[in-house]
């Protein structure tokens, strides 16, 4: 058996309408597809143009994906081919990472910066589809009144993770905003709230708020740093499947919990990677950054079960979905 042929579709999915008023495009978005001799397919997906892959392309063909080294090669094509050896075999993707440690991977619900009322109406419709948790990018001159409206629309229960992208900028502005935001009393997690050139920064101000903090981050040695700075209570760690093991792994060692980002705003290929590689990760106990359902159309066809604010890490051989080539053609530009 042989990859008789290796596709990359481009893809532009527009956002839901409340994202799309804001963010009209996201980023490019490309899905991989190899097809064997015998008419099997792998599918694997990356932020970035097809050009980026057509060089990757040309060295898999011909090849037999059972000889590779799935690892040696870029993520989505690392996934590509799990997926394909997994049919083969007859074992699911979260096999070649490890032991399954959970069959249902909690995630966020997500908004863009919005006027306040916007996004709380968007927290209404989060709880009312069964999140718990609603990730917002947030901005300083409103995001206090921000959640306090979500939590008149959502409820108590219903918790908010804040990610300024580093816009509060220095430790007073962030520990006064802190401050006003632990009185709402459901901010679950500050993520980059201050610039990141100073881990110091992230020490003082953990030490001026009882919300917990959050570095976004990916390379294994730079959670090590922070680590050992010991300014964070938890982490979202972004990246290759391999370098977001070895981060994870690391944090374990200092019994700090994690969440996941690979994608984020992706469409189901990538997601279902990132669930099934989530489900083998011990201390990825927090609502995961994957957001296929911000787009409005659904690569998979429902075949990544999202309910309750949960992915159900699907059990077929490798991904365990089926990709709706259809719809994949209709929203193809490259």
């Amino acid at each position: 058996m042989h990859i008789a042929s290796v596709d990359l579709f481009e893809v532009e999915i527009p956002p839901i309408p409340p994202i799309r008023k804001y963010l009209p495009k996201i980023y490019d978005i490309t899905l991989v597809r190899l097809r064997t001799d015998a008419g099997l397919e792998g599918w694997g997906e990356y932020q970035g143009k097809p050009a980026a892959y057509q060089g990757v392309a040309a060295q898999l063909l011909d090849q037999d994906p059972e000889r590779l080294d799935p690892w040696s090669y870029p993520d989505a094509v690392t996934c590509a081919l799990v997926d394909l050896c997994g049919q083969l075999w007859g074992v699911p993707a979260w096999r070649f990472f490890g032991h399954q440690v959970r069959q249902r991977v909690p995630v966020s619900y997500w908004s863009c910066p919005m006027e306040p009322a916007e996004t709380a109406a968007q927290a209404e419709v989060g709880r009312r589809q069964g999140f718990t948790n609603h990730k917002l990018k947030a901005r300083s001159w409103n995001i206090v009144e921000t959640v306090r409206l979500m939590r008149q629309a959502a409820g108590p229960d219903y918790t908010v993770g804040v990610d300024p992208n580093t816009q509060f900028g220095y430790v007073p502005q962030a520990a006064r905003l802190a401050r006003e935001l632990e009185a709402c009393g459901t901010v679950s997690v500050l993520e980059d709230p201050v610039l990141k050139n100073n881990l110091d920064w992230y020490r003082l101000l953990r030490q001026k708020t009882v919300i917990p903090l959050a570095l976004h981050t990916g390379a294994p040695a730079h959670v090590l740093a922070i680590l050992k700075a010991e300014c964070v209570d938890c982490l979202n760690l972004g990246g290759s499947s391999r370098s977001v093991l070895q981060a994870a792994a690391i944090a374990a060692a200092a019994d700090v919990p994690v969440w996941v980002q690979m994608g984020g705003l992706c469409t189901g290929v990538l997601a279902a990677w990132s669930v099934h590689l989530q489900s083998t990760i011990p201390n990825a106990t927090l609502p995961c950054d994957e957001l296929p359902f911000t787009r409005q159309a659904d690569v998979l066809g429902g075949t990544l079960e999202l309910k309750d604010g949960h992915f159900t890490v699907p059990s077929g051989p490798g991904l365990g979905v089926r990709v709706e080539l259809d719809v994949v053609q209709r929203y193809r530009v490259g």
